[in-house]
């Protein structure tokens, strides 16, 4: 590494909204140096959340979708080539065209990938889809377009949901098949999930819980499925909404502490090696990292969110050109919103770090409500429908720990308020849908006891 943090050669992996947004900060941050972006799809960083909204709605279209650069970063964009793998030896970075590219530090934001069909010839039937790329996008609209008799959407999570309710604004049948309970429970809970459940219900989508698809059938193009509890869904059109798979496969020999929940790294974005050292010329951000938070009992967050991306880019950048004692940490408030079926739903802090829940303002009944989780006597998250103007007060009692039930303050404050419910949040393995923020392998009100043979 050269002395000069401001000046060297330094490679980010990924040309994502995390990539893009880290090329930039570099940049602004004094980054003098060689800078080289390296992305596997041909189009420059675009924006994936309009990708199930306003594209499938037809309000934009998939090429339109590019983001804007705040300023121009001066790199080499090295795109449609993807990276094979790390020699961390002699520092560089290995690509599929056999090319291999020198760093003094490596930024590596590779985000995910749309989980496939688990049977592959099923997955390949035309008409089935899943919702990632650009490409994606453009197909399923172009679909959708076309007027099908029914769409089968398998899982419900938020961009299933986010399908159905698109689905529903053009007037097409959709049938949502959730092996969890109710959609969006992984990420909200059994309380809340009960509104998504009936709001699904109430726009007339075919909503089936507790349920999982069997297997897809077709003659070359899709034309229904089997679910097991026995019964058969005939559809024309097919979207595998299973959530998604971190992009570390090609890290496998690179000696770093990566898997299938991402690389780990610590607050600073440095990523750990397989032994659990922290590197000083390899970070990490983004969809693909996972990294220590204190306000969550310092638990490894994996956060699949637009303001994670660009928030942890920036302290990437800045940590990867300044010394020591001036880095600093990523601290920021997990945040992420979803538009379906007429509601706005927004999200601080993480619901899943929860033991019980309240409704702090508003009610289900009326579909107008800000839900506060907290965990162990203090307030953890809050989720609002419609009611985002209250966010920012539920953000500063996470910032402070604030004691859990929340005392008054926001307005049009719920009389259930002081009545905790369990927080209801089911373990991963029983859901269609990933979720879009995973802890450390366990539930914060759960356990795991080892028990040993009597000798």
């Amino acid at each position: 590494m050269p002395g000069d943090l401001k000046d060297g050669r330094i490679v980010i992996v990924g040309a994502s909204l995390a990539g893009l947004r880290a090329a930039e900060a570099l940049r602004e941050e004094g980054f003098k140096g060689s800078l080289t972006v390296v992305g596997d799809e041909p189009h420059p960083p675009y924006d994936r959340p309009p990708l199930s909204k306003q594209v499938l709605l037809g309000q934009a279209t998939a090429e339109t979708t590019g983001l804007p650069m705040r300023r121009d970063p001066d790199a080499e964009w090295r795109l449609g080539v993807r990276a094979t793998g790390v020699d961390p030896l002699v520092k560089q970075v290995l690509l599929d065209d056999g090319e291999s590219l020198p760093y003094d530090r490596l930024l590596i934001t590779t985000g995910t990938r749309a989980r496939p069909w688990p049977n592959q010839d099923e997955g390949a039937l035309d008409g089935v889809f899943t919702l990632r790329t650009r490409e994606d996008g453009a197909g399923l609209a172009e679909r959708l377009a076309a007027g099908p008799e029914r769409v089968l959407v398998i899982g419900g999570g938020f961009t299933g949901s986010e399908i159905a309710s698109a689905c529903r604004e053009l007037g097409l049948a959709v049938t949502v098949a959730e092996r969890g309970p109710a959609p969006l429970v992984g990420a909200l809970g059994g309380t809340l999930a009960k509104l998504a459940a009936a709001m699904q219900r109430n726009h007339g989508v075919d909503l089936r819980t507790g349920v999982t698809v069997t297997a897809l059938h077709g003659n070359g193009s899709f034309t229904g499925a089997d679910l097991s509890d026995g019964s058969r869904v005939d559809a024309d059109v097919c979207v595998v909404a299973l959530g998604a798979i971190r992009n570390v496969e090609w890290l496998a020999d690179s000696g770093l502490a990566s898997g299938p929940r991402g690389i780990a790294c610590d607050a600073g974005c440095r990523a750990f090696d397989m032994y659990g050292i922290v590197t000083d010329d390899v970070f990490a951000a983004g969809d693909v990292s996972r990294f220590p938070h204190p306000l969550f009992g310092y638990q490894m967050l994996s956060l699949e969110h637009w303001g994670n991306a660009v928030e942890q880019a920036a302290v990437a950048a800045h940590n990867m050109v300044s010394p020591g004692p001036l880095r600093r940490p990523h601290l920021a408030i997990p945040t992420f919103w979803s538009t379906q079926f007429g509601l706005n739903i927004k999200s601080v802090g993480v619901p899943t770090y929860s033991d019980h829940v309240v409704i702090a303002q508003g009610s289900l009944e009326a579909r107008r409500l800000a839900m506060v989780y907290g965990y162990q006597g203090r307030v953890t998250a809050a989720v609002t429908v419609d009611m985002a103007k209250s966010l920012d007060y539920y953000r500063h009692l996470i910032e402070t720990a604030a004691p859990f039930p929340p005392p008054p303050g926001a307005a049009d404050r719920a009389i259930a308020a002081d009545i905790p419910l369990p927080s209801d949040v089911p373990d991963p393995s029983v859901l269609s849908h990933g979720p879009t923020v995973a802890l450390t392998g366990y539930l914060p009100d759960r356990r795991l006891a080892a028990v040993q043979p009597m000798r």
